[in-house]
């Protein structure tokens, strides 16, 4: 019987290890060299009757996970996603560089090198992402789709469908976008706070262009902080993760998926045992503004903060190192008016503990401004609480969103009407101000502080009608935007 061959075998081994004086597994147990060597042969057969057989903390299961049933049932949820970018050709030394533009060789060389260098060029990537809202909502990476020309979404089934990028927050690098398509197989979503690090996780993506791939591992870590990444707690797995896996899901083994595959840390370019995911509770809070308000906001303390080690810790009169040490505080910040001050230590926010830095950044900014919360501080060897007026956060490097009313896929501008202020200033009944532009209007070169008047000869007066204006309109439109006291129409083709 095969069983008893497996046990007969993992004696033999056992017995191997034990005239070797070494240390041996037992199964699953493992025996350590002192106690390996009083074991007898009677208590490695019937360990459970052994009085003096080492109890494990936890038991491993012996059993392989099976991820056919989750890659079966939401493998369809999963979508290969393909931009067309126009990106700046490179500035290396080119022949076409010293050649006369008339010269019969000029036009060879410009095709065969693809573009002038410092010029524009045509680009094409590939990412992936998956469908969350049966009505046509995917989500995916921003990085995948910014600056993006034309966005396409193909499903499993090979339909092929145009995607309006209805949002990006590059904050977060979340983007949300939309297919017209209904009855869509969307994924299940669970809950990233529940996952422990150890647990079975499966990617579904397309890498390197290959759809559909299936890779798997454990969670490696949780709350991993990532330079530059300050809003975001990735959880670390070692799951393959691949260029072309970007935006794809990562899901747990109840089939849910607990976070988007996003980075890689790499000195190579490819996977080498580190891949990171933003939770999906993440995700789906940035979802849900943007559908709801067209803008991501998020809550601002004011405070500079630095993680607590052990000698910080001793200096501060901390059992152990936890927390984060307040370095300096804003002027006029929430943080100020509470009565924050440096060399505090943040214990927790709101009830939840910050045993780290990098937890309280996350914390902070899924507040929403204008709400109250609750701060634990040790200061000067004894714990206090403190109340606190959450703000909203003004650092458009950590608020760009793409607007509802915008199409970010066409036009490329995330804009917010004027203030009766403003329209007075611009002595205009309407129109909208941009905050930021990519894409087709700054190639055009529309920038941050324009506004637009008019499009098509159509005053517009909120970023809805805009983003129905162009929805209508054809390749080629034409801006009419107040800019230094003037007023200038400005073409855009968008393509």
């Amino acid at each position: 019987m095969q069983i008893a061959k497996l046990k007969r075998t993992a004696i033999a081994v056992a017995v191997a290890g034990l005239t070797a004086g070494g240390s041996f597994y037992l199964g699953q147990h493992w025996v350590p060299p002192a106690h390996a060597e009083s074991t007898t042969m009677a208590a490695m057969v019937n360990a459970s009757n052994a009085s003096n057989a080492a109890a494990p903390a936890a038991t491993v299961s012996q059993e392989r996970p099976d991820f056919s049933a989750i890659v079966e049932q939401y493998g369809p949820s999963v979508v290969n996603i393909s931009v067309d970018r126009t990106v700046k050709a490179s500035l290396e030394r080119s022949p076409l560089q010293d050649m006369d533009p008339d010269s019969p060789f000029f036009e060879f060389f410009k095709h065969f090198r693809g573009a002038i260098p410092g010029g524009e060029a045509p680009s094409r990537a590939m990412g992936s992402g998956f469908i969350v809202g049966a009505d046509g909502i995917v989500l995916t990476n921003a990085h995948v789709v910014a600056d993006a020309r034309e966005v396409t979404v193909k499903l499993i089934d090979k339909r092929e469908f145009p995607a309006k990028v209805v949002g990006i927050d590059r904050a977060t690098d979340v983007a949300i976008l939309r297919i017209d398509a209904k009855g869509l197989p969307a994924v299940k979503l669970g809950d990233p706070e529940k996952t422990r690090v150890g647990d079975w996780v499966l990617a579904i993506g397309a890498p390197f262009g290959f759809e559909n791939s299936a890779t798997a591992g454990i969670v490696s870590a949780k709350s991993r902080a990532l330079p530059d990444e300050g809003y975001v707690s990735f959880i670390q797995t070692d799951v393959a993760v691949n260029p072309g896996n970007s935006g794809g899901p990562l899901f747990n083994m109840n089939g849910e998926v607990i976070g988007i595959n996003s980075q890689i840390y790499s000195r190579s370019g490819g996977y080498q045992g580190l891949s990171f995911a933003i939770p999906i509770n993440v995700a789906m809070g940035v979802e849900q503004q943007i559908l709801s308000n067209g803008k991501v906001t998020r809550g601002h303390l004011g405070v500079s903060v630095q993680e607590v080690n052990q000698q910080l810790a001793d200096s501060f009169g901390l059992k152990k190192p936890e927390g984060a040490l307040v370095s300096s505080v804003e002027k006029g910040s929430p943080a100020e008016k509470a009565g924050i001050v440096a060399g505090d230590v943040i214990l927790s926010f709101n009830g939840k503990r910050i045993d780290r830095m990098n937890d309280l950044p996350s914390q902070v900014a899924a507040m929403k401004p204008g709400s109250k919360s609750s701060l634990e501080l040790w200061r000067q060897g004894a714990k206090r609480e403190v109340e606190v007026s959450v703000g909203e956060l003004k650092s458009a490097s950590t608020t760009a969103a793409n607007n509802k009313g915008a199409d970010q896929g066409r036009l490329g501008v995330a804009v917010r009407p004027l203030t009766p202020d403003e329209r007075k200033q611009v002595d205009v009944p309407n129109g909208l101000l941009v905050e930021d532009v990519t894409g087709a209007a700054a190639r055009a070169g529309i920038e941050p502080g324009d506004v637009i008047l008019s499009l098509n000869g159509v005053s517009v007066r909120s970023a809805a009608q805009l983003s129905g204006l162009l929805e209508k309109a054809g390749k080629h439109v034409a801006l009419l935007v107040y800019r230094d006291n003037a007023r200038i129409f400005v073409p855009i083709n968008l393509g």
